[in-house]
C-alpha cells in the first residue's frame, strides 16, 4: 500500500511542473515551426508611427511561443523566425527582412525576442501565476534594454533618449501583450495536449 501511494504521488508530480518532453520529437519540431510562422504573420499586424517604429503584435507572438512551448522550444521558434528574416524573407514588421534590419537601429529588439521567449518559457518551472507573468515581464525588460542600447548606439543618442523614443511609447502595449499571451496560452496548451499527447513543454 505504501509503495502504491509513492508511485501515485510520483505520477501526479510527473504530470505537472516536472513533466518534461524532449525538444526533438516530431510534434516538438512541428510546433516550433508553427509558432515561428505565427510570429511572422502577427508581425505584419503593424500600425505606423511618426517616429518610424511601428506598433506590432510581435511581442505578443513571442510571449505566446514561450508560454506555450516552454523555454527551449519557444526560444528555438523565435530563432527560426529570425533566421528566416536573415535570409531576406519579409517576415519582420512591415514585410521587411535581411541582415540590414537586424543590424539597424531597431534590430536589438528582434535579438531581444530570444531572451523574452526563454523567460516566458520558464513559466512551467513555477507554480504561481504572478511569477509566470513576472518572468515574462523580466524577459520583456531585457528585450527593451537590448533594443534601446542598439538604437542609442546607431542613432548617436544617450540610452535615456533612446529609451524614451524607442521603448517608452510601447511599454504599456507590451506589458498587456505578455499578460494576454499568458492567459491565452493556458487553453492552447490544453488543446495541444489533446491533439498530440503531452503538451510542448521544456526539457
Amino acid at each position: 500500500m505504501k509503495m502504491n501511494k509513492v508511485e501515485s504521488t510520483g505520477e501526479s508530480r510527473g504530470a505537472g511542473i516536472g513533466n518534461r518532453e524532449p525538444v526533438f520529437t516530431t510534434k516538438g519540431i512541428v510546433m516550433i515551426g508553427v509558432f515561428a510562422a505565427v510570429t511572422a504573420v502577427l508581425a505584419q499586424v503593424s500600425i505606423p508611427t511618426p517616429w518610424g517604429i511601428p506598433i506590432t503584435l510581435q511581442t505578443f507572438a513571442v510571449a505566446l511561443a514561450g508560454y506555450c512551448l516552454g523555454k527551449y522550444k519557444g526560444m528555438m521558434s523565435v530563432l527560426i523566425y529570425i533566421l528566416l528574416g536573415l535570409t531576406g524573407l519579409p517576415v519582420f514588421a512591415g514585410f521587411t527582412g535581411g541582415i540590414a534590419k537586424l543590424a539597424g537601429a531597431t534590430g536589438g529588439y528582434i535579438w531581444g525576442f530570444l531572451f523574452m521567449a526563454f523567460a516566458c518559457g520558464l513559466e512551467d518551472t513555477v507554480k504561481h501565476k504572478w511569477i509566470s507573468i513576472f518572468l515574462g515581464l523580466l524577459g520583456l525588460a531585457v528585450c527593451h534594454l537590448l533594443g534601446a542600447a542598439q538604437f542609442a548606439f546607431l542613432s548617436q543618442r544617450t540610452l535615456a533618449e533612446a529609451f524614451l523614443l524607442a521603448s517608452a511609447p510601447y511599454l504599456l502595449k507590451d506589458v498587456v501583450s505578455v499578460a494576454v499571451a499568458y492567459g491565452l496560452a493556458i487553453p492552447l496548451r490544453k488543446a495541444m495536449r489533446s491533439v498530440g499527447g503531452a503538451a510542448g513543454k521544456t526539457i
